[in-house]
C-alpha cells in the first residue's frame, strides 16, 4: 500500500521533460522532478521516495527526507505565520502547516516547537499539531522499566528535558541522568528508568 506522507519504494517508469514518472499504483503516475532523480538510474529501478502534495495540490515525489514524516514527532522552526496558521520548515520546498486549532499556545515566527505530523481527516493533507496529548496516547503499561527507547528532546526546565518516547508517549529526562551535551530537538537513545505511580515515565 502506498502512503502519502511516508517513504515509499516505487518503480521508475519513463522519463519526461519535467522528470521521471513513478508507478504509484492505485494513486496513478507520480512525478519525481529531475533535481531529485538519482544519477545513472534505469527505467524499472526501485527508488525510495517521500510523497506529498506540492503548492499546486499535485501529488509529487522527492528523494529528500523531511525532518519528520507522518506518524512522527519533530522539533521544527516556525518560518511564517498567516491567517491559516503557522508554517514550519521541515526540509522540503513546501512548508508544513500547523492550523491555529492545533496550537494550544499560538506559535511565533522564529521559535521552534515539538509537533506531531499527521494526515488531516477533512483535507487529507499532511499537517502538524503541537497538541501532543491528542496524538501521543500510549499508556505507561505499554512500556517496561529498563526498556530501550528512542527519545526526542523538547523544552527543558530546572528538572530536565520533556521528551517524546518512541513517537508514542511523553516523559521526562532528568538533568541528573544526562552525562553528555544535549540540545532541544536532538534524537537520542535512552531507556525507561521508572514508571511512577502517577503514570509519568522517567
Amino acid at each position: 500500500m502506498i502512503e502519502v506522507g511516508k517513504i515509499n519504494k516505487l518503480k521508475t517508469m519513463r522519463t519526461v521533460e519535467p522528470g521521471v514518472y513513478l508507478d504509484g499504483r492505485e494513486l496513478g503516475d507520480i512525478l519525481l522532478p529531475h533535481r531529485y532523480v538519482p544519477e545513472n538510474y534505469n527505467d524499472g529501478d526501485m527508488i525510495d521516495v517521500f510523497l506529498y502534495y506540492d503548492s499546486e495540490d499535485r501529488l509529487i515525489a522527492t528523494t529528500l527526507r523531511p525532518y519528520a514524516i507522518v506518524g512522527e514527532t519533530g522539533w521544527l522552526e516556525v518560518v511564517d505565520v498567516n491567517n491559516f496558521g503557522a508554517f514550519l520548515g521541515w526540509g522540503l520546498a513546501k512548508d508544513l502547516l500547523v492550523p491555529f486549532r492545533e496550537q494550544p499556545q499560538r506559535m511565533e515566527k522564529g521559535k521552534s516547537y515539538m509537533v506531531f505530523v499527521y494526515i488531516d481527516d477533512k483535507t487529507h493533507r499532511i499537517t502538524a499539531s503541537s497538541n501532543l496529548n491528542k496524538f501521543l496516547t500510549a499508556s505507561p503499561g505499554d512500556f517496561t522499566e529498563g526498556q530501550s527507547v528512542d527519545l526526542i528532546l523538547g523544552d527543558s526546565s530546572d528538572l530536565g528535558y520533556k521528551t517524546v518516547i518512541d513517537n508514542r508517549a511523553q516523559g521526562i529526562l532528568y538533568h541528573t541522568e544526562i552525562f553528555q551535551e544535549l540540545s532541544k530537538g536532538q534524537k537520542v537513545k535512552g531507556f525507561i528508568k521508572k514508571i511512577r505511580e502517577d503514570g509519568k515515565i522517567v
